[in-house]
């Protein structure tokens, strides 16, 4: 039968969609994990593992269909709902998407939305309430982030029977992966939920260090790997355009690490292994909604700037008393505006994309287009993220209490240690909470000597 199919093409967007869910379990779990204080690893790694769960559910049910359903008045706001309800009619062999099946799309997609929400979580480490985390993600995901995916990612069709949205077909606005839609959106979210949540206790006072390097380390390495198929796998084929996507994320990449350990040698007299991982992920974030419109040459600039910027904008939070445990906003937002802008500098005609940026002769067209998609989307997701957490707060609660955030976030909401210290094992009591002994073996979690073998608190 004729469908139109490529095998090549369906076969590169399908394992491009295994490698993007990779990104967040393990990759972004291992990633944040690490980097969280050690009473609090568990829960860290469950976000993301949770936001997989929750975002998967909403995905089938209706979330594909709000993100790329026509448009609801044809106003390229949100796609119908019940077009694809429950995926209904995408079985067939009839349902292409360009030289793919359309389900191939729809689980590439799936993956996109799962990440948006993870990365979120990173802001909100040690103190967060894991029920109320359940209710934001899906609330989050229904109410901002199909909306703006939408916007975004849903281009309307040539005969105009399908609408799309508005940022895309409207402005066109150059999003190739998501920089606006995934980076600025889940950043400018992350900010506006920690100024609700609040500062963790000690903050800024006590040491709050990763406690597990290599986890951050194979985290960082997991999530560059699975980037290309984030970045070359939003080709939805396997073509030209893939292979310009896939160098200019190596390109990138690899510049930004350079920038960030600059930045950190000449301020802080020492090059880490924290900063090259976090170099790693500015530089992916910075590309991704550039990785088609711009030269090699310009991916290398975009990273550069990208890594020693983010390594700069880290550390705005203890200047300007924010929160956000993980730099979230510091890494995701920082880069995702700075990639996103700075193609409307360094798009060259030469590249897929064919447009030209200022730099090339474009004058500041653009430019202005690639700013007011940004801004739209920070100024949304913000606004409107600010008002999910308010209401939560008023309603379920958002955080746990102070008592157990000093004990750790692990034992008293999930009853389990990410590191089992004590060589006498442990038990279970009353409450599902783990109950200490009255005289904790050397060397367990309770004793003054596990604090001071497992450092806990900030590099920064």
């Amino acid at each position: 039968m004729e469908t139109g199919i490529n095998t090549g093409d369906t076969a590169w967007v399908l394992i491009s969609a295994a490698l993007v869910l990779m990104m967040t379990v393990p990759g972004l779990a291992l990633f944040y994990g690490g980097m969280t204080r050690v009473k609090a690893v568990l829960n860290m790694m469950m976000m993301s593992f949770s936001a997989l769960a929750v975002v998967g559910v909403l995905w089938v049910l209706f979330g594909y269909s709000l993100t790329f359903g026509n448009s609801i008045g044809g106003a390229g706001i949100v796609g119908n709902p019940l077009e694809f309800a429950g995926l209904k009619g995408l079985m067939s062999e009839s349902a292409v998407s360009g030289t793919i099946p359309t389900l191939a799309f729809v689980a590439f997609q799936s993956a996109f939305a799962i990440i948006a929400v993870a990365l979120i979580s990173g802001a909100v480490a040690d103190r967060m309430k894991f029920s109320a985390w359940l209710v934001f993600a899906a609330i989050w995901a229904v109410v901002v982030y199909f909306p703006v995916a939408h916007w975004v990612f849903a281009f309307s069709s040539e005969d105009d029977s399908t609408i799309g949205g508005w940022i895309a077909n409207g402005i066109e606005a150059l999003d190739f992966a998501g920089g606006t839609a995934i980076h600025i959106n889940a950043g400018a979210a992350a900010l506006a939920l920690v100024l609700v949540l609040g500062k963790r206790i000690g903050f800024g006072k006590e040491p709050m260090r990763p406690h597990n390097l290599p986890f951050v380390m194979m985290g960082a390495a997991l999530l560059f790997v699975g980037w290309f198929g984030f970045n070359a796998g939003s080709a939805l084929g396997a073509n030209t355009l893939a292979a310009v996507a896939f160098i200019n994320t190596i390109a990138a990449t690899a510049a930004a690490v350079i920038g960030w350990l600059v930045l950190e040698r000449l301020r802080d007299g020492h090059a880490t292994s924290l900063g090259a991982a976090s170099g790693v992920i500015a530089g992916l974030v910075g590309i991704t909604p550039a990785a088609n419109s711009v030269s090699p040459l310009g991916a290398l600039a975009i990273g550069l700037v990208c890594g020693a910027v983010s390594a700069w904008a880290v550390g705005l939070k203890y200047r300007l008393g924010y929160d956000d445990s993980l730099d979230v906003v510091g890494v995701h937002l920082v880069s995702g505006l700075i990639g996103t802008v700075l193609i409307g500098f360094l798009a060259d005609p030469a590249s897929p994309a064919g447009v030209a940026g200022l730099l090339f002769g474009g004058g500041p067209d653009q430019l202005w287009r690639q700013s007011v998609g940004a801004l739209a989307v920070l100024v949304f997701s913000f606004v409107v993220t600010f008002v999910i957490a308010k209401a939560l707060d008023l309603t379920m609660g958002l955080r746990i209490p102070a008592e157990f955030e000093a004990e750790g976030i692990d034992t008293r909401i999930h009853a389990e240690s990410g590191y089992d210290l004590n060589p006498f094992g442990g038990r279970i009591g009353k409450g599902g909470l783990a109950q200490p002994s009255s005289t904790p073996a050397a060397g367990s979690a309770e004793t003054p000597e596990t604090e001071t073998l497992n450092p806990e608190g900030s590099v920064k």
